[in-house]
């Protein structure tokens, strides 16, 4: 009978309206792959408690951290079927079920962080247009900020330095690439071998071999210790890679009014600091990887314009296979980028 009664109340998560008990509470988990202790769990905690005051201790939210949940692609995947109300990932993770999603994730999309946060902002109605086709409902923008390369040292070599000073340093390497069309595209363009490997693998295979770099922002680097595992690091900033707080629709739409605006209500106040808590922390983490035997080297203006020029052909085909929503995304960026 037990067994029975928790089967019934699987399917009616999965079918979408939000479950109350007797007390009118509802239940909401949400996880991310950050662990605790970063700006990421930062934000979750603070939106939880501001969900748990706005709703008067209706909504009971429990948060995962630490990819306990699986990976991004397998959150993303929860919070779809409903398994998870809300999940926090990066757009390429999104792109697994929002295909279009990845078009933010373009190499040199975006110039600097002003410009990123102005156009996202300015396209945001067609991001949610794009989420909610696929039974997402977006809550509010994070980011994992600017990704760059890190790379092993020559095998048998330890005085030979392995910075990526133009796209000829990456010929034939064995990068490992989110699982993202985006990703795999702009490392062929730049003549790498990409290797699509799950969060979860890439620091043994960097240490076995399967791979000899990446590529990441320094945040998630030092989170999930893949710095132990590299000897160079070339600040590139190849793409900006925003995260989304999102919902599963369906049990959005199945809340009172009073609770939706629960879930919605902390974006005014916590949007902004999630970004520049992120933000602050780049140049300390630098300094970081330098003192764990890391080597850092930023690229040249002029570094910076090869990789752009080498990248670019990636956005007319991006766009070439893009749906009509897609397209729409595209089209207002390049619009608000004056292009």
């Amino acid at each position: 009978m037990i067994r029975c009664i928790v089967a019934l109340f699987a399917v009616a998560a999965l079918a979408g309206p939000a479950l109350a008990g007797d007390d009118g509470e509802v239940n909401m988990k949400l996880a991310t792959v950050a662990p605790k202790g970063t700006p990421w769990s930062d934000l979750l905690e603070r939106y939880k408690a501001a969900v748990d005051e706005k709703s008067g201790g209706k909504i009971k939210v429990r948060a995962f951290l630490g990819g306990v949940k699986g990976d991004e692609q397998s959150i993303a995947r929860q919070v779809y079927k409903g398994s998870l109300q809300m999940g926090g990932v990066s757009t390429g993770a999104m792109a697994a079920i929002v295909p279009d999603m990845d078009i933010l994730e373009l190499p040199y999309l975006f110039d600097d962080f002003a410009q990123a946060d102005a156009i996202l902002d300015q396209v945001r109605p067609i991001v949610e247009k794009l989420l909610e086709e696929k039974g997402f409902k977006l809550i509010m923008y994070s980011e994992n900020g600017y990704r760059s390369f890190g790379l092993k040292g020559f095998e048998g070599d330890d005085t030979k330095e392995r910075f990526i000073h133009s796209p000829a340093d990456l010929k034939a390497v064995k990068m490992r690439s989110q699982e993202s069309p985006v990703h795999v595209a702009m490392y062929r363009a730049l003549g790498a071998s990409p290797v699509t490997i799950a969060v979860g693998e890439v620091l043994s295979s960097l240490q076995t071999g399967v791979c000899e770099g990446m590529d990441n922002t320094p945040l998630f680097i030092q989170a999930v210790s893949w710095h132990q595992a590299i000897k160079y690091y070339t600040v590139s900033e190849h793409i900006y890679q925003p995260a989304l707080l999102v919902v599963n629709k369906a049990w959005f739409d199945g809340l009172s009014p009073e609770l939706q605006a629960a879930v919605l209500g902390p974006k005014e106040a916590l949007e902004a600091k999630g970004r520049t808590a992120v933000r602050a922390l780049g140049p300390l983490l630098l300094k970081n990887f330098e003192a764990s035997g890391v080597k850092v080297y930023s690229l040249t203006p002029e570094e910076k314009k090869a990789f752009k020029d080498a990248t670019r052909p990636t956005w007319a085909a991006r766009r070439e296979a893009a749906s009509a929503t897609g397209k729409e995304l595209f089209d207002a960026i390049m619009k608000a980028k004056g292009l």
